[in-house]
This record gives structure tokens, C-alpha cells and sequence, in this order.
């Protein structure tokens, strides 16, 4: 009877052990993977699933040294991070699960509501220091970014900035949700969010990518379209051959877990 006990506790164990999985990495893709995970949990409770934030570099780090089962990541995976994975013998697979607008917020109380991809990039390098510059008062520009080891921070240094170097003068915050309060609390702040953070307690510019002939505001509808200019896919990386992982990942696929991406508030891939 002790040697059954003792066999089907080991079996209790492996069960539970076979359906653990963990989440690290980036903070966009963070409330996401939180909503997913409690669905996901409802359905399969056996399972166990831990999500933690840290930035896209931090969960793809922890994908390369084995800490993480799936890293999240709101910017593509770098040639050095394959490479560390190719000399370990692994191999990453890389899935779309949503889109997002990245959205550029101002303190509620700045007058300036609409910016061109030209000013947003005199802004964050520092070339333009001052919002009478682009219309607004006379009130020295706060400059919040996200630090480097952010996806966020590349995807916007790349496609807003045109790969140029940040001010020395950014003041880098490490969650997007830091960013949201210290916009939210500095008249003259502006700083860059995913739309699911996006709270009354900022507002979030329109923005054009033609020289200011049209500006699209940072919405569900204009990101579906594509209208909004600054649109990124959403990623979930995984090593190939790790079965563990994919009966999350299907969920996070399926037509419920797509109606969790719009309901958290990005665009879903289908």
C-alpha cells in the first residue's frame, strides 16, 4: 500500500511538473499574458503558469539560459540572442499573438495634442528641449523612456527615432506603468506606452509619419487599419521541441484567447 501511495504521488508530481510553464520578459506583453494565463488556468486546472515583466532582453536572456519556458517580447529577437541559442544546440520558434500602437502620452495638461515623426525625434535626442518648439508653452520638455534592456525602447529608438541615440537627458524608467505615472504627474513630461496601458491620466498624441498632412491617434480601430503609423507585432518565443508550452500557446491562438488580446486592449492577429 506505502509503495502505491508513494507511485502515485511521484505520478501527481510529474503531471503537475509536465504542465508548469513560465512567462518572463516584456512589460507590454505583460497584462496580456496575465489574462491569458487566468483563462487559460480556469480551463486546464492542472496546469501552472507563472508571468513576470523585466523587459523583452530579460525574458529573451532567460529563454537563452534556460529560466524561462516562453519569453515575451515586443520587438524581435537580435542575431546575437539566435546565436547564443545556436551554441547552446537550441533553436528559438518565434509566434505572432498580437499587435500594438505605440502610443506617445503627454501630461493631460499640455496643449500640444498632435506631433510629427520629425518632432517626436527632435524631442527624444534632444534637439528640440523646450514645447514652445512645436507649438505649446513655454515649459522645458521632461523626456521619460524606457530603459535599454526594453523592446520597447528599440522599437521606438528604430521606427520613430530612425535608429538615432536617445538624449543623455531621458530619464529611463524601469516598467511602462512608471512611465504612465511620471507623464501623469509633470506638466511638461512626455514619454511612450503600449495602448493597453493608455489611462485618463495621460494623453496620448496623434502622430503623423507624412509631415504632418494626416495625424492618426493611437486607437484600436486605427491600429487594425494600419492608419496608425506605429504599429508592432507582439511575440511569444519558445525553443522548438518543447511540447510543454503549446497548449498555452494554442489557447492564447484561439478565438477566445484573441477576444482576451482585444478586450486587454490590443489588436489580435486574426
Amino acid at each position: 500500500m506505502k509503495k502505491l501511495f508513494i507511485a502515485a504521488l511521484m505520478l501527481a508530481v510529474t503531471i503537475q511538473t509536465s504542465f508548469a510553464q513560465r512567462l518572463k520578459g516584456s512589460d507590454t506583453v505583460l497584462p496580456l499574458a496575465q489574462k491569458e494565463s487566468e483563462s487559460y488556468l480556469k480551463k486546464n486546472p492542472t496546469s501552472s503558469v507563472t508571468v513576470t515583466g523585466g523587459g523583452s532582453g530579460v525574458g529573451l536572456s532567460a529563454l537563452v539560459d534556460g529560466t524561462t519556458d516562453i519569453a515575451m517580447a515586443s520587438r524581435k529577437m537580435k542575431f546575437e540572442e539566435r546565436s547564443k541559442l545556436r551554441d547552446a544546440g537550441k533553436a528559438p520558434q518565434e509566434v505572432i499573438i498580437a499587435y500594438d500602437a505605440l502610443s506617445v502620452v503627454v501630461n493631460p495638461g499640455n496643449k500640444v495634442s498632435k506631433l510629427t515623426r520629425e518632432q517626436l525625434e527632435g524631442i527624444f535626442t534632444g534637439k528640440i528641449t523646450n514645447w514652445k518648439q512645436v507649438g505649446g508653452e513655454d515649459l522645458k520638455i521632461i523626456v521619460y523612456s524606457r530603459e535599454t534592456s526594453s523592446g520597447t525602447y528599440e522599437f521606438f529608438k528604430e521606427h520613430v527615432l530612425n535608429n538615432k541615440n536617445y538624449a543623455p537627458s531621458i530619464l529611463s524608467m524601469p516598467a511602462t506603468g512608471a512611465i504612465i505615472q511620471s507623464v501623469s504627474q509633470t506638466k511638461g513630461a512626455i514619454g511612450y506606452v503600449g495602448l493597453a496601458y493608455l489611462t485618463k491620466s495621460v494623453k496620448a498624441i496623434d502622430v503623423s509619419y507624412d509631415g504632418g498632412k494626416t495625424f492618426y491617434e493611437p486607437s484600436f480601430e486605427n491600429a487594425k487599419s494600419k492608419k496608425y503609423p506605429v504599429v508592432r507585432p507582439l511575440y511569444f518565443y519558445h525553443l522548438k521541441g518543447n511540447k510543454v508550452v503549446q497548449p498555452f500557446i494554442d489557447f492564447v491562438l484561439s478565438a477566445e484567447g484573441q477576444k482576451l488580446v482585444q478586450t486587454t486592449g490590443y489588436i489580435p492577429v486574426k
